[in-house]
């Protein structure tokens, strides 16, 4: 990087932090530190939920994601304005009602400890490994682009955004959100706009748009239907977006402390609702845009030199193995298809364009083939590098074409996303760890100071733990989609113990406790011995959960149950 790379990425960086210790320093006690005193208007609350969700994973990885795969991953969010609708009118109101700091406190009160406890043990596992990717996510850019040591980048990243979210907890989380999704968003248009400024004459946003759908990138609703009947091994299309994925975004925003603590810093009920139906409305355009700076990326390297793999550091340690005349062989006929590109290119304007596109089409599948090939020889030479190049198509583009200053801006962009994610989650996972396990396994009788610093303390121990794991977070492929898998492993269950919670009144603690255990190992089974698609183990546990405890109720004595 430049110079001014540097100090537009130092900068940026700098001043946020600043920005979110000022913000924070008000905080004195738990109820400042994990609900911001319940203060927050329905517009920050909403930007605290987006903010939390679109990690550095959502822009580092989704427009790679839609560069290989198409737009086709926008399904995945088709079933979150109906969950939002669902959890305003049920989950909210009653977080509200009983003043709780996390969502499972509601757990205790409606069946029981136990329950409480194995709930909350499922979202701290679930959320720390997930972090543990959030924090690796943004530490690769680094360690590729700067030739930087992984580890140590990891530590790096992990440790700034640890700084900042033990001082302020939810407060400076939430106006730190605020700010990096207003450089977030300012950054990526820009890109976008030099982006398609840098496509062939007479080639437009209409034009780009057509060869990308011509290029079969554009695939936005797809069935999953085939001659054979319905393919479960699809990972997405339709139904598995709005059913699969309403399951999941139910379970996300309705049971996962890092989103439930975002709307209890509501000033109201009706501030958190409006927040997150706001967030319901907006997260479809705003992925759809983000997914679409990688298909504008593919329309970009349809005309020019692409790279043989983007990830350029593998190539290089490929070169260093037996693999290296191979490799060079590759990069020989990779340098041959990029000049029959400079030939379509200079006929583009004037020529056939059905037929050019055509031509490129299948030279960008002989690129593809060359890409693949690279990949197996990193996976089969053992040398320890991420196998695949997904995550660092934008990054690469990013630094080989975009203008000074700017490389440095989107760089910052990748970090401010990670740490409004990562701060969140840090926020949450101390708050279930003090209110859920500290405060009813170890000591309830804690004096308030006593409160605010083990809530830090434990802010400190999470950070380290996610840093811990993001050391050992290589060859995950593509990481959005990495996040999501881990995620889909327990929150269908988790939901479903929450649907019986609302739903079921004649189902007692006992019989929840063990449908839940018996729905996780469910999951967890149709995932290692099954080809479903992922989307899918979401609603298998929500259902799961529900439909066991309706079977084991009969088998224990009838009790008080709870009725809130």
């Amino acid at each position: 990087m430049s110079v001014l790379d540097w100090l537009v990425l130092v900068v940026t960086l700098f001043l946020v932090v600043i920005y979110g210790i000022y913000k924070g320093k008000a905080t004195k006690d738990i109820n400042g530190y994990y609900r911001s005193g319940r203060q927050l208007p329905w517009y920050m609350v909403m930007l605290s939920i987006v903010g939390t969700q679109a990690s550095a994973v959502t822009f580092l990885s989704g427009p790679g994601q839609s560069y290989t795969d198409g737009m086709r991953f926008l399904q995945y969010y088709f079933g979150l304005p109906l969950a939002m609708v669902v959890l305003c009118i049920t989950f909210v109101p009653m977080f509200h009602k009983l003043n709780i700091y996390t969502a499972y406190e509601f757990l205790e009160k409606r069946f029981d400890r136990k329950t409480r406890t194995f709930i909350a043990f499922l979202f701290l596992l679930s959320r720390a490994l997930a972090t543990g990717i959030s924090v690796y996510a943004p530490a690769i850019i680094l360690s590729s682009v700067l030739g930087w040591n992984i580890y140590v980048t990891n530590v790096i990243m992990g440790g700034i955004v640890i700084l900042y979210s033990i001082s302020g907890g939810a407060r400076a989380v939430a106006y730190t959100q605020q700010l990096q999704l207003a450089i977030i968003f300012a950054g990526l248009f820009l890109a976008a706009f030099l982006l398609l400024n840098m496509l062939p004459e007479g080639m437009g946003f209409s034009e780009a748009l057509t060869l990308g759908k011509q290029m079969g990138k554009m695939n936005v609703i797809t069935t999953g239907i085939t001659e054979e009947g319905f393919d479960w091994n699809d990972r997405f299309n339709i139904f598995s977006g709005v059913i699969g994925g309403f399951f999941l975004a139910l379970s996300y925003f309705g049971t996962d402390q890092s989103q439930v603590g975002r709307y209890l810093t509501g000033s109201s009920i009706r501030e958190s609702r409006i927040g997150l139906i706001m967030n319901g409305i907006v997260k479809i355009p705003m992925q759809y845009f983000i997914l679409l700076i990688g298909v504008l990326v593919f329309v970009y390297y349809m005309f020019n030199a692409s790279p043989l793999f983007f990830n350029q550091l593998a190539v290089d340690k490929l070169k260093a193995t037996a693999y290296k005349e191979q490799v060079i062989k590759i990069e020989e006929d990779h340098t041959q298809l990029t000049g029959q590109k400079k030939q379509l290119l200079g006929q583009w304007e004037n020529g056939d364009q059905q037929k050019i596109a055509l031509a490129l089409k299948s030279i960008s599948d002989q690129e593809q083939g060359n890409r693949k090939k690279i990949k197996d020889m990193v996976k089969e030479s053992g040398i320890a590098i991420e196998q695949s190049d997904t995550n660092y198509i934008f990054i690469r583009f990013v630094t080989d074409h975009m203008p000074k200053g700017l490389v440095g801006l989107l760089i910052a962009v990748i970090f401010l996303a990670a740490w409004g994610s990562i701060s969140a989650t840090l926020n949450s996972l101390s708050s279930s760890t003090l209110i859920d396990f500290h405060k009813i396994h170890i000591n309830k009788n804690l004096t308030a100071s006593e409160e605010f610093s083990l809530s830090r303390w434990y802010t400190l121990f999470w950070g380290v733990f996610c840093i811990i794991f993001a050391q050992f977070a290589t060859n995950l492929g593509s990481l959005i989609e990495a996040v999501n898998i881990l995620g889909s492993w327990f929150y269908g269950v988790m939901l479903g113990v929450f649907l019986v919670a609302f739903y079921l009144k004649r189902i007692g603690g006992n019989a929840v406790f063990i449908a839940a255990i018996a729905g996780e190992a469910l999951v967890l089974m149709m995932y290692g011995f099954t080809n479903i698609g992922w989307l899918w183990l979401n609603a298998i546990g929500a259902l799961a959960v529900p439909l066991f405890s309706l079977v084991l109720q009969p088998f224990f004595k009838k009790t008080e149950i709870i009725r809130i």
